[in-house]
C-alpha cells in the first residue's frame, strides 16, 4: 500500500473525531453487516456535518463577537 500524506485543518480534525465516533456506534449497535462500511461512513460524515451546522446556527463562537 502506497503511503500518503495529508494535513487536516484544526477543524477538519474535529470533525474527523466526531464522524469516527458516530462510525464507531454505528458499528458497536450492530449496523455494519460486513457490506456497508463505505455507506455508515458517508452516514457518519454527513451526520457530523449536520450536528456541525446546526450548533453553529444555535451558538455564536467568542471570535463571531464583535
Amino acid at each position: 500500500m502506497a503511503k500518503s500524506y495529508m494535513q487536516l485543518q484544526e477543524s477538519e480534525g474535529h470533525l474527523l473525531a466526531a464522524a469516527s465516533r458516530l462510525y464507531s456506534a454505528f458499528y458497536a449497535s450492530g449496523l455494519y453487516d460486513g457490506s456497508n462500511e463505505r455507506e455508515l461512513m458517508k452516514k457518519a460524515i454527513k451526520e457530523t456535518i449536520q450536528m456541525a451546522n446546526a450548533i453553529d446556527a444555535a451558538v455564536i463562537a467568542d471570535s463571531e463577537v464583535e
